[in-house]
């Protein structure tokens, strides 16, 4: 994990996975790539290892339902983390916080206000599938 976590911060990238022998280093923003990842390679999300920079309660619910064995993050919401005690993923943190800042730093995340009442990842998923279809649809 500690290689993981180097390769994240020196490479400045959103989210490193490694599964299977190989790492992967991703950029997107947000949730996409991990929605992603669970809608067209969730083979490589099975029993993976993520270093991540920010996962709030939508980020968990995608890497529960992945089967992801173990998670660092340097940012870690408490929804996120509440999702993860239901959990059998292993989770290191530097810092918890009560949620996850939006972009400009005015309020809450998108993906984690709307998911911040769910109960399981299960109901999570159809509530990101329906909110990355309507940002990528805009561009």
């Amino acid at each position: 994990m500690k290689e993981l976590i180097n390769i994240l911060h020196i490479g400045g990238y959103s989210c490193v996975i490694a599964n299977k022998g190989k790492v992967r280093t991703f950029t997107q923003r947000g949730v996409a790539d991990l929605y992603d990842l669970l809608t067209q390679e969730p083979e490589f999300l099975q029993g993976a290892l993520i270093a991540d920079k920010v996962v709030g309660k939508g980020a968990a619910a995608l890497m529960i339902l992945g089967g992801i064995k173990e998670l660092y993050t340097d940012v870690i919401s408490s929804k996120a983390m509440d999702l993860f005690r239901t959990s059998d993923v292993k989770v290191d943190f530097v810092e918890e916080v009560p949620f996850i800042w939006n972009r400009d730093h005015t309020g809450w995340c998108p993906v984690e206000t709307m998911c911040s009442e769910e109960e399981s990842a299960e109901d999570i998923l159809p509530l990101i599938r329906d909110f990355l279809e309507r940002i990528r649809s805009k561009k």
